[in-house]
């Protein structure tokens, strides 16, 4: 009987692990399913490389942006590499862009789009409006709700409330844009609605701290940039389809 029990409880706990294993198992990352190439979508992360990207307002490649198992991550504690933030070396217009960030406790970074490369435009967010990505122990969490993950940062509340997951999990964004008409979205909720084109929009502009910064919002055109920060971030699965 104890040998029978015994057999028994192993069976299980293979049994378990077995489909505990299963239950986690992840689908392939960095990769476009058949339907995805049939509508035109394009890796901007290859999942091995940083091809495609540069530090800006450099042509460096190699910085303090690694590629590990996957994954795209800023290291913070890379001192002997330069530090800055990633852009695309393309520019693009009207898109449907999806991505992954996972961040680490008390994080604070950023995706940035319209951006303009310019030696007289030194940051990106002097030029490109930002997706906030925040962890919510990050002191920011508590100063305002303009500041919040998937906000149109420093602009507008959440439209809808949604929580990002945890340090160290994966959220998935979006950024729609079609002529100026800009829509983001934080795990499926939809976060923020805007006309780059509109009085509207200008007008927010004027009465910000951002009136400071002439190039800042005005253009419906330009590269993606991904913020490096004092706390670790790491992106996969940027797939973007033009419009």
């Amino acid at each position: 009987m104890k040998t029978n029990l015994s057999s028994l409880v192993i069976a299980m706990g293979i049994t378990s692990c077995l489909l505990t294993s299963f239950s986690h198992k992840e689908d392939p990352i960095n990769q476009l399913t058949p339907q995805e190439k049939k509508e035109g979508w394009m890796l901007l992360f290859d999942g091995k490389t940083t091809k495609g990207w540069h530090l800006y307002n450099t042509n460096k490649t190699q910085s303090a942006w690694i590629v590990k198992q996957g994954v795209l991550y800023c290291n913070p504690n890379d001192a002997k590499s330069e530090h800055g933030d990633l852009v695309t070396d393309k520019e693009y217009k009207n898109y449907y862009l999806k991505f992954e960030w996972s961040i680490s406790e008390g994080g604070n970074s950023g995706v940035f789009f319209n951006v303009q490369e310019k030696p007289e435009i030194p940051l990106v967010w002097a030029s490109g409006p930002e997706y906030q990505l925040l962890e919510n122990t990050n002191p920011d969490y508590k100063v305002s709700d303009k500041k919040w993950a998937g906000t149109l940062y420093g602009f507008f509340s959440p439209k809808n409330p949604v929580e990002p997951k945890p340090a160290g999990q994966w959220n998935q964004s979006e950024i729609k844009q079609e002529n100026g008409k800009v829509e983001f979205y934080l795990n499926g909720v939809m976060t923020a609605q805007v006309d780059l084109t509109s009085q509207g929009w200008k007008d927010m502009i004027a009465n910000s701290g951002f009136k400071n910064f002439p190039e800042f919002g005005k253009y419906i055109q330009g590269r993606i940039a991904l913020q490096d920060w004092a706390k670790g971030i790491s992106f996969r699965n940027i797939k973007l389809k033009q419009l």
